[in-house]
């Protein structure tokens, strides 16, 4: 099954966040982000992964999300 726009637009949002600290989040500005990134960032929130609508900080599920994006894409990377 291929990943949606949507889904991409989700991942590619993801990965922005800081996988280091809990402490330091995101905030996707409706009036300056591009229109799939704010999209985005409200799919997250629905899905209970950030804690704002406009980004704010990774839940404890949207932590495990961003681990496994990252080694998506490691693997990915990979040649």
């Amino acid at each position: 099954m291929p990943f949606s726009v949507d889904h991409l637009a989700e991942l590619n949002l993801l990965g922005r966040f800081p996988s280091t600290s809990n402490q330091e989040g995101l905030k996707v500005h409706a009036h300056s982000a591009a229109p799939e990134m704010v999209r985005a960032a409200e799919n997250l929130y629905s899905k209970g992964l950030i804690s704002q609508r406009d980004g704010g900080y990774l839940t404890p599920l949207g932590a495990e999300a961003v681990e496994l994006t990252q080694k998506l894409q490691s693997i990915l990377s990979t040649p």
